[in-house]
């Protein structure tokens, strides 16, 4: 199978590969090359691969999507780190992923209220023409 990880600036990692295994909402799955075709929502996790010709590889990645289809395995998401240290890896998720979060959390809340504010200002306006 090929494995290709994306970012929205660039393609991170394209190799080949014999498993694919990662995490969804639901929990892990794995993914083998003759699996059926696929789609998963990824949650900040461990990603790992065995490439054809190595050893298992870790990945750390933040929230995105898995798409398996035929001989491709896609995964897009925000952002990734490649780690030998599987405690380093998870300290990462934990403090960097959700961190990119929260910040996103916040930063949909004031948003929220900047439109609440224009419509509001709208609405005013309309009400002295």
């Amino acid at each position: 199978m090929l494995l290709k990880i994306i970012l929205p600036t660039k393609i991170l990692l394209e190799t080949e590969v014999s498993k694919v295994v990662a995490e969804a909402e639901n929990g892990s799955f794995c993914l083998l090359p003759r699996h059926v075709d696929f789609v998963a929502i990824l949650v900040p996790s461990l990603l790992s691969f065995i490439p054809e010709e190595g050893k298992e590889q870790f990945w750390a990645v933040d929230e995105g999507i898995l798409i398996k289809q035929e001989d491709t395995v896609t995964v897009s998401t925000q952002h990734a780190v490649k780690g030998e240290d599987l405690g380093m890896l998870r300290q990462t998720i934990a403090q960097q992923f959700r961190a990119f979060s929260d910040r996103e959390k916040t930063a949909r809340s004031v948003l929220a209220k900047l439109e609440i504010s224009t419509i509001r200002r709208f609405i005013e306006l309309g009400e002295f023409l």
